[in-house]
């Protein structure tokens, strides 16, 4: 591992905007529908202008949120539609030198829409094969106030499909109205069928809600931060190396957190909890993985040193069992 060039002072000379830049680093938070630019959107739909997208798009609160979410979902209409919003995140994920990725597709809204999700899959997984310098890994979810009936048949393509592509099974969506434990069989069943287990919990639940993630078998927690109210839990996420998927921008946004200030990143990683960084929904929330670091260093501290620990978590926590990827990337770290 090479080390920084130092000025006169002992500091890197190193911009930190291309240090991050320079970290082999994967993206393990990111959905698919949420990272579709308003560019990428009039190009699926020539009839919408930018200012009806971007009208469309500003939101406030985590209702509004949502409400822009499904709008963007509406607009992916076809197997081609998926796929160009795929080679536009990948074209973005390529210039921040990510190297590997587990994008998330909202199987469950597809239902919702009455589309099938095989040829939506099929699409993505050709596509993301045009990009051979990032690998890609599929994550399915199911949407928990839905019900159980619902979420198995996302469930049940998730299976079909581990062998091409698909690596991991989730749920989302509202965590009151859709308890984690509901789901405990259908974790277990993908247990079973070599499936990666994460589950959205402790976004603006309890820390309940991250237990349950637990009990039922989840060995990543898609944000998570409502732990910090529960040193028992940090324990717990301690002994067990669960990792929690943070999303600084997405938590402010959606007013999970009220300020940058008030999140409780730096005493999680303090804590000694395996944190991860992720985007969420980088379109919606004006942000990306580089913007992310930043924050990490400009508002909570986060030296060089702890910058290169993030980015080798994110490569150590993927789901792909690629254990060599990881290993040469994070040998190759500046």
């Amino acid at each position: 591992m090479q080390s920084e060039p130092l000025d006169g002072n002992g500091n890197s000379e190193t911009n930190l905007q291309d240090f991050v830049r320079s970290l082999n680093k994967a993206e393990l938070h990111l959905h698919l529908e949420g990272s579709v630019q308003p560019e990428t959107l009039r190009e699926i739909d020539p009839s919408l202008s930018l200012d009806e997208i971007r009208e469309n798009l500003h939101y406030s609160g985590f209702a509004g949120f949502l409400k822009a979410y499904v709008w963007v979902t509406k607009k992916l209409n076809s197997p081609e539609a998926y796929a160009l919003a795929t080679r536009r995140l990948l074209l973005d994920l390529r210039r921040q030198n990510v190297r590997y990725a587990e994008i998330t597709l909202s199987a469950g809204v597809l239902l919702w829409k009455q589309q099938k999700i095989e040829p939506v899959l099929d699409a993505v997984i050709a596509e993301a094969g045009n990009f051979p310098d990032i690998r890609v890994g599929w994550i399915l979810d199911a949407i928990r106030q839905f019900g159980v009936e619902e979420a198995a048949r996302v469930f049940a393509i998730a299976r079909e499909c581990r062998e091409s592509g698909v690596v991991a099974i989730g749920i989302g969506g509202d965590e009151e109205r859709g308890p984690a434990e509901w789901f405990a069989q259908l974790y277990r069943n993908a247990h079973e069928a070599g499936l990666g287990l994460t589950c959205h919990a402790g976004e603006v639940c309890g820390s309940e809600s991250v237990w349950q993630a637990i009990r039922i078998g989840a060995r990543r927690i898609g944000h998570g931060i409502r732990a910090i109210d529960d040193p028992e839990l940090l324990e717990i996420l301690r002994e067990r190396d669960i990792p929690l998927e943070v999303c600084l921008s997405s938590n402010v946004r959606t007013g999970a957190v009220s300020s940058f200030e008030a999140h409780p990143f730096r005493r999680l990683w303090d804590a000694g909890v395996p944190l991860v960084l992720g985007t969420d929904d980088p379109a919606l929330f004006y942000t990306d993985l580089l913007h992310e670091y930043t924050l990490a260093a400009d508002v909570f501290g986060f030296a060089r040193n702890e910058l290169r620990k993030l980015a080798a978590n994110s490569l150590r926590y993927r789901f792909q069992s690629t254990a060599s990827l990881a290993n040469a990337l994070f040998e190759q770290q500046p």
